[in-house]
């Protein structure tokens, strides 16, 4: 609301905050704070009453940083584990691979809950006989069984197509069925206490149900230096968790023992391998050194050496002997020939022919008899002749025993020459025979010596085949906290609690910020404390009591248009051409109540004896003639813009 005699004021933010009003602001609105907390309270209650406590139960082991069992001293051929990377030991606890024996040996993939009003448990097994007919590598989607006993016998009821069994007599083995599984309670002694109880059974892929495991189990090392690991689960039973972290335990350290034992396994069959083909190499080449020596007539070589020199200088020696005595022969030979007197031949010049010797012996003899004859006889003394005679026989047969001999000693010494060669052949061969042995003798020893070091790791590997080490020192088994890790109540309760009181807040908060209204005069002195407040006008929720008829009424309306106008006759200018004073009511939008407060302004100025022409100004959607009484279409301000000479007087009689 403004006046044509207001001075345009600049508007100024005020930044102060007046706290107690702010509260004051909020407080009225206490009730929907109580109930807003009163529900949220009500909530986590029944929040915390109905929902699976979860338990966190971890598990702590240390990582085993040994050699492969026993270690002979030759460890160069030794198959040893590298230093310990915990990294590698963590992606290796939560592999797959791991997961799915886990998961196997456990039986995960049949999972079974007991369905309660509001919430359902988890169950490690169900309280009666329960055999599973279905292999678990066979189930390739999920498959879902409600069981129910009844007073009357089992009603089952498969999820997923709605079709239901019944057994009557609490045995599904008394009749033909597809179920997965087999159930009996025939014998229990507490089946009244299941009556009326509904089971769940769930089988899964275990595929799937590895995965869920996988990203459930967190595996982590417990500082920089250390090898220990600390293996953790969540999960709604403390039984079902601990299993599940001892068997992981289990199954790494017996995948770590049998991976090692594979190792040794796997040695022992290439070692046995290697023996056959060793053996078979050893057998050839003893053999082949056996053929070699037989072949080149070889006991041992070094002795075999010491002989051939020894006869070859045994050879020498005779070739010299005969040389010598064929020289000596010769000379005699040559002196007979030369000597035409027949003079004595000397003796033991070294001939070794006893023949020759005693035909010389004899011839020396017959010429000495010779010269005794000739110096006392004549030429033709019988004596003489037959002296002459003896030794020119005697000079024969030493020429004839000469000759004979010397080709006795040409026919050795040939044959002393070709021996002589076959030794000095044979001495000559000694080096590249022995080469050749010893050529033969190394592969022998190459070949013993692997069949002994294959012989010693295969001793090796069976004792670490038989002493396989574990992988893992348990620290812990699996234990689970005495308190749940979710949900907690006590958070629960002080989230609630903070959420009954934001919740309202934050609702009234975002009111009164997008509230464009103006409820009150502080709410214009806040912006702007230089612009004047005439008056405050109540809401009148009444339609029958929002026109200021009676003058003399005492109601909070009429009050306060009477306090309005005198507000405004005190400040509107005095003018001295005592023309009529203006006043403009406007507003931003529609229904802000400019005729509202137009109407009733003009009635309590009129109250107290001035004159007053309302004009409605509204010329699109005018609603002053509703509230007086007046014909819409009776002539008013858009005749007067339309035709200056338009009387308006003429219609209102009673203003003029």
């Amino acid at each position: 609301m403004g006046s044509t005699f207001n001075n345009m004021y600049e508007f100024e933010e005020d930044d102060n905050l007046d706290l107690k009003q702010e509260i004051r602001r909020y407080l009225r609105y206490w009730p929907w704070f109580v109930f807003t907390l009163v529900v949220v309270l009500v909530s986590a209650f029944m929040y915390l009453r109905y929902t699976s406590p979860v338990f966190e139960t971890y598990s702590k082991v240390k990582i085993l940083d040994e050699s492969d069992g026993l270690e002979l001293p030759t460890s160069a051929f030794i198959f040893k584990r590298s230093n310990i990377n915990l990294e590698n030991e963590i992606e290796i606890l939560s592999s797959y691979l791991i997961m799915d024996r886990v998961v196997r040996r456990l039986g995960l993939a049949t999972s079974f809950y007991e369905e309660g009003t509001i919430q359902t448990s988890n169950l490690m097994t169900l309280p009666f006989a329960f055999k599973q007919i279905i292999q678990s590598d066979s189930i390739v989607q999920e498959q879902s069984y409600k069981l129910k006993i009844t007073q009357n016998g089992l009603d089952i009821t498969n999820v997923i197509s709605e079709r239901n069994y019944y057994f009557s007599n609490y045995n599904t083995q008394s009749s033909e069925h597809s179920l997965p599984f087999q159930v009996n309670i025939e014998s229990l002694d507490m089946r009244p206490e299941l009556i009326d109880k509904t089971y769940i059974i769930n089988f899964n892929p275990i595929k799937d149900v590895a995965l869920s495991l996988k990203s459930k189990i967190e595996v982590e090392a417990i500082g920089d230096q250390s090898d220990l690991l600390k293996l953790s689960i969540k999960g709604e039973s403390k039984t079902l968790s601990e299993n599940i972290l001892n068997t992981l335990m289990d199954v790494f350290d017996k995948d770590g023992i049998s991976d090692r034992q594979l190792i040794s396994k796997r040695t022992l069959d290439f070692i046995d391998d290697r023996f056959v083909f060793l053996a078979q190499e050893l057998d050839s080449i003893e053999v082949g050194r056996q053929d070699f020596k037989q072949d080149n007539n070889i006991v041992d070589i070094t002795v075999d050496a010491g002989l051939g020199l020894e006869q070859r200088a045994q050879s020498d020696e005779e070739v010299f002997r005969i040389e010598h005595q064929l020289t000596l022969a010769k000379l005699l030979e040559s002196s007979l020939i030369n000597d035409a007197e027949s003079d004595l031949l000397p003796a033991n010049i070294g001939i070794e022919n006893s023949n020759i010797n005693v035909l010389i012996s004899d011839y020396n003899s017959a010429v000495i008899d010779r010269d005794k004859f000739l110096s006392s006889g004549g030429v033709n003394n019988p004596l003489v002749k037959q002296a002459v005679e003896k030794v020119e026989e005697l000079k024969a047969n030493i020429n004839r025993s000469l000759s004979t001999y010397a080709t006795q000693l040409g026919a050795s010494r040939e044959q002393l020459s070709q021996r002589n060669r076959k030794f000095s052949g044979r001495v000559a061969q000694i080096p590249e025979k022995e080469k050749l042995l010893r050529a033969i003798d190394r592969q022998q020893k190459i070949k013993e010596s692997l069949y002994l070091l294959l012989l010693q790791k295969r001793e090796e590997a069976a004792i670490n085949l038989a002493i396989t080490e574990p992988s893992i020192k348990v620290v812990e088994f699996a234990l689970s906290g005495s308190q749940p890790i979710s949900p907690k109540s006590r958070i629960i309760y002080a989230g609630a609690f903070l959420g009954g009181l934001l919740i309202p807040f934050g609702i009234l908060y975002l009111i009164f910020m997008l509230d464009t209204k103006l409820h009150s005069k502080e709410d214009i002195t806040k912006i702007n404390s230089k612009i004047p407040v005439i008056g405050e006008i109540p809401d009148v929720k009444a339609k029958e009591d929002v026109i200021f008829n009676d003058p003399n009424a005492r109601t909070a309306l009429a009050e306060s248009f009477r306090i309005l106008s005198s507000n405004v006759d005190y400040i509107l200018p005095v003018r001295a051409d005592n023309k009529g004073r203006v006043i403009y009511c406007t507003s931003t939008i529609k229904g802000e109540g400019k005729t509202y407060i137009s109407i009733n302004l003009s009635l309590a100025l009129s109250s107290i004896n001035k004159k007053v022409l309302l004009i409605g100004a509204d010329l699109r959607n005018p609603q002053i003639h509703t509230h007086i009484d007046e014909d819409k279409r009776k002539p008013g301000l858009s005749n007067y813009l339309h035709d200056t000479n338009f009387n308006w007087r003429v219609n209102f009689p009673e203003i003029g």
